[in-house]
């Protein structure tokens, strides 16, 4: 078991050159389903049909090289405004650090979420679930995917740690949700394609917890793994965790990453062997303020 105590960090960590692997992966996971539109020291990834609204990030190669400025950053932002996609733009804060600067310029809110990446060699302890839960992979047929589809927003609607409000009678109206609108069709086609594997702790066939990677050569990325609200506090995310890294080392990766939340949540993914290595910045617009009662 990997301690969150950074005494147990060793000198070496994170080592040479896992950073720049990571751009790597964030550079070429979009291309499966978007084209990429140059901006010279930006690229913007623009999805093909259906599917995730991709970010705006630093290019690689020689075109990334030069400085970002705010007027970078507002051509960008013109193009996701005539298009229709969101206003994003994610970044490594160690490997291009002008970008924030640029991108508050340009008026957007930069937030900061720790970018941990799973130590070699560690092992995670999988904790015992309540009694009727069990952790699995899901296949595209998999009666548990629509409703592990769904878990998403209402896992990031209460933000934090703390057992919230939102249950299964939420989860039953954004499962019949996602069924309509095709998000379960969505990721089913993923998982068949082989970009997405996903894991869910489920009570028969409903997903209380979720989550995914999302395999690209020798690196993958943890992705939306959540809880039901009213589920928190039982350890279902630290098993549906254990269950994705089980799977991503069978298939022979070597990077194993995710992005916390927050410092708490980071917490818990350093009981699963994730060590900090470096800083995941979103800029995005700000929330507008809330009318005055």
């Amino acid at each position: 078991m990997i301690s969150a105590d950074s005494s147990a960090q060793t000198s070496d960590f994170p080592g040479p050159g896992l950073l720049d692997r990571l751009e790597g992966y964030y550079d070429s996971v979009p291309r499966s389903t978007a084209r990429a539109e140059d901006f010279g020291p930006l690229t913007l990834f623009v999805r093909e049909g259906d599917g995730w609204p991709y970010y705006a990030r630093p290019s690689r190669g020689p075109a990334g090289a030069g400085p970002v400025t705010a007027a970078d950053v507002l051509r960008v932002l013109a193009r996701q405004r005539e298009l229709g996609l969101p206003e994003s733009f994610e970044w490594v804060a160690e490997t291009t650090p002008a970008l924030r600067a640029a991108a508050e310029e340009a008026g957007l809110t930069v937030h900061e979420h720790p970018l941990m990446v799973l130590e070699p060699g560690s092992t995670t302890a999988v904790p015992a679930l309540p009694e009727g839960l069990a952790v699995r992979l899901l296949g595209p047929e998999d009666p548990a995917l629509p409703s592990a589809a769904a878990l998403g927003p209402l896992a990031f609607s209460q933000l934090g740690t703390a057992v919230g409000t939102t249950g299964t009678e939420e989860l039953a109206a954004a499962e019949r949700r996602a069924a309509r609108d095709g998000t379960a069709d969505r990721l089913a086609a993923r998982i068949r394609a082989g970009l997405t594997v996903a894991a869910a702790a489920v009570r028969g066939d409903t997903a209380l917890c979720s989550g995914m990677h999302q395999p690209v050569g020798a690196v993958t990325e943890l992705v939306g793994i959540g809880t039901l609200p009213a589920m928190r506090r039982q350890g279902l995310g630290l098993a549906v965790t254990a269950a994705l890294v089980a799977d991503a080392r069978s298939r022979g990766a070597e990077t194993v990453f995710l992005s916390a939340g927050d410092d708490d949540v980071a917490r818990i993914y350093a009981r699963a062997g994730f060590r900090r290595a470096g800083t995941a910045l979103i800029a995005e617009p700000a929330e507008p303020e809330a009318p005055q009662a």
